[in-house]
């Protein structure tokens, strides 16, 4: 059996084995563990108690993060016209139409959300076959696809830490 350092030793004495805490228990308490030498994250699992083969219990949302999610989000917007340009001035690291989806079909993925406008979609369809299995198709139910006056907007907050939840 590996031996256990101080800094764990440390932590068993301050937790009782086998107890389940409440959320805001766990975090008081893990606020006075030791710290380690490198970031700590949290991991929370939750039971729904639902069926995710029934389409009436799926769960998939966006949902904002207080504190933002730690990473530089670089997003991609598939806009024509002015709405490109404004796109690039909201903050998007990318933004175009025929050029994006031209390096999209090539192979090129070095963005973490595409953003697009309703205009676009049908163009966008094509590429479903590459970008659904990574979960970047632009999609009404997760904010990815917007209105030309509302693109500045969700830009602001997929950059400020905006995420997709899902079962």
């Amino acid at each position: 059996m590996a031996k256990l350092s101080k800094r764990q030793k440390s932590i068993n004495e301050l937790l009782e084995q086998g107890k389940t805490y409440l959320p805001s228990e766990a975090i008081a308490k893990l606020k006075t563990l030791p710290a380690p030498k490198f970031d700590q994250t949290v991991e929370i699992a939750f039971r729904l108690g639902i069926n995710p083969k029934h389409a009436d219990q799926q769960i998939r949302t966006t949902t904002s993060l207080p504190g933002g999610t730690g990473k530089d989000v670089r997003i991609a917007v598939v806009a024509k016209g002015e709405v490109e340009k404004s796109a690039i001035e909201a903050g998007a690291d990318f933004a175009g139409f025929d050029d994006i989806i031209a390096k999209i079909q090539g192979g090129w993925m070095e963005f973490d959300v595409l953003l697009a406008t309703p205009d676009v979609m049908p163009a966008l369809a094509r590429l479903g076959k590459v970008l659904g299995p990574r979960g970047l198709m632009p999609n009404l139910k997760t904010g990815t696809v917007l209105p030309a006056e509302q693109l500045a907007r969700g830009i602001k907050e997929f950059k400020a830490g905006k995420i997709e939840v899902r079962n």
